[in-house]
């Protein structure tokens, strides 16, 4: 039986009586990095003085999965006969984390698995942004270049409900001051370092956040929350902000469209862009 476990992102007390119970008796560890991995059953051993001991340790990330895939086959039809747990690094397996090909293994080859419920940062921050009432989107890490990088912030910001981001320590600031040049009013939540020792939070419109992020320390793994787009409506499908500056219009047209998605006014929008041409 394949199972799937949480593993703690900060405290090794978030870590599941069930997910213990199993690990005693995993056969084969799969890991994100067997590295981390065999120092996280380590630690587990020393704090819970239990014996887990897999037999097997084996590697799978998103850069090695023809590898693995090569080497589970070589391993014989019965391989997934045995307890075999899979591992992320931290939190919960297949989200903004591997483990999504191996599901779609145990799809493919009809083999059971089972996931386990568990620690997971971007729902801790979303309940502890306060911005959820009923929906919201997870967006994950975001593109990290050009323009791709701007759909994705446009977009983001474009939605009627709140949006879970997870972003690296060196691009935080610039991702809060992205958001502040076309929303400055718009409430983020930003919660760093969850569960570990300085866990930090912070909740501010966009411009006001960019003030305090620039005094803090950035150091460490954030998750940061969106607040709802108010009074607008919502298509699946809409435009972004980068679609309308390159559309074939009139410059009036375009600076009347931009300010209904960004609630700036009109004139100024016209006047920005004018300078542009000139």
């Amino acid at each position: 039986m394949l199972y799937f476990v949480p593993t703690p992102i900060g405290n090794l007390l978030d870590i599941s009586f069930h997910a213990l119970e199993l690990l005693k008796t995993c056969e084969v560890l799969i890991c994100e990095d067997t590295r981390v991995g065999k120092s996280l059953i380590r630690l587990l051993n020393e704090k819970y003085s239990c014996d887990i001991s897999p037999k097997m340790f084996l590697s799978l990330h998103s850069h090695n999965e023809a590898e693995f895939l090569a080497k589970v086959q070589s391993l014989g039809a019965d391989f997934f006969d045995k307890n075999i747990i899979y591992i992320s690094d931290a939190g919960m397996p297949a989200i903004s984390d591997p483990g999504v090909f191996l599901i779609r293994l145990a799809y493919e080859l009809g083999f059971e698995f089972e996931v386990l419920p568990g620690a997971n940062a971007a729902l801790v921050a979303l309940v502890a942004s306060g911005f959820c009432e009923k929906e919201f989107i997870f967006l994950g890490f975001l593109r990290t270049k050009g323009k791709e990088r701007q759909k994705d912030i446009e977009r983001a910001l474009s939605y009627p409900f709140a949006a879970v981001i997870y972003e690296a320590p060196d691009r935080v600031l610039s991702l809060v001051k992205s958001f502040a040049e076309l929303e400055s009013e718009r409430e983020i939540f930003v919660m760093k370092e969850i569960s570990k020792k300085f866990e930090t939070k912070f909740k501010n419109s966009a411009k006001n956040l960019v003030n305090e992020l620039e005094k803090s320390n950035l150091k460490g793994e954030f998750v940061l929350v969106l607040a709802p787009k108010k009074d607008e409506l919502f298509f699946q499908n809409s435009l972004t902000q980068s679609d309308i500056l390159a559309l074939d219009i009139p410059l009036k047209t375009k600076s009347k469209l931009l300010s209904k998605m960004s609630g700036k006014n009109a004139k100024e929008i016209y006047n920005e862009l004018l300078s542009k041409i000139g």
